[in-house]
């Protein structure tokens, strides 16, 4: 079975090269990247890297179901710019979605230079996604197109894309959070640190679960602080 990675960008002109190396590592897969309109070079960087490079605006979501729609492979990875994958990452999808019993499979998620709170968060994420059965976007989702194409693709949401699709996904069948990991970046979390991010993210979920409408989320969520 072929494989497609995806990649959302906007201004990843400091990451893209290191996490299309990731991609690329491995032979006979698609490397795709939706650009949602970078002014840092992002696209050049992408394309000099081996990816195919495509442009869609609207959002992560709309970003995603564009790469989607012009990969050509049977199965579908869906990776954040600033994370790379684990060597080997193609045949554990392939043997993965092999199994006619999961829906949706993720990585266990690990996050570079690690402090000790930042390690805290990341057990925290596995635990989380292993127990629920809801991974995020940063443990790299993927799937088989045959389920895509049944969810719909990702809902038009200006955030918690990621969690609508695993949720919906897990309908249909097991999510699997395989051993190997992924590494993402800590900057999201050094950037207001751990215990206000942690408690921005849980905020932004109680909210979801409230029926807070996602246009509103997502003006909190990314509010200057």
């Amino acid at each position: 079975m072929t494989v497609a990675v995806i990649v959302p960008t906007l201004d990843e002109a400091a990451n893209i090269a290191a996490t299309l190396a990731s991609v690329r590592a491995e032979p006979d897969v698609e490397a795709i990247v939706v650009d949602g309109g970078s002014r840092d070079g992002t696209p050049a960087l992408a394309a000099e890297a081996g990816a195919r490079v495509i442009a869609a605006a609207g959002g992560r979501a709309a970003q995603q179901n564009a790469g989607a729609a012009a990969a050509r492979a049977e199965l579908l990875l869906f990776l954040h710019a600033d994370t790379r994958l684990p060597p080997r990452w193609a045949e554990i999808v392939r043997r993965t979605l092999a199994r006619p019993d999961v829906a949706l499979g993720a990585f266990r998620l690990t996050i570079d230079g690690a402090t000790s709170a930042e390690r805290l968060v990341a057990r925290g994420a596995n635990l989380r996604s292993r127990t629920w059965g809801v991974p995020y976007g940063d443990q790299a989702l993927f799937l088989r197109r045959s389920t895509f194409e049944r969810l719909g693709g990702f809902a038009r949401l200006p955030i918690m894309e990621d969690w609508d699709l695993a949720r919906r996904a897990r309908r249909l069948g097991r999510i699997a959070v395989v051993d190997a990991a992924v590494a993402t970046s800590p900057r999201r979390w050094r950037k207001l640190g751990v215990a206000r991010t942690w408690l921005r993210n849980q905020l932004v979920l109680v909210g979801w679960r409230l029926g807070v409408p996602p246009d509103r989320l997502a003006a909190f969520y990314r509010r200057p602080r």
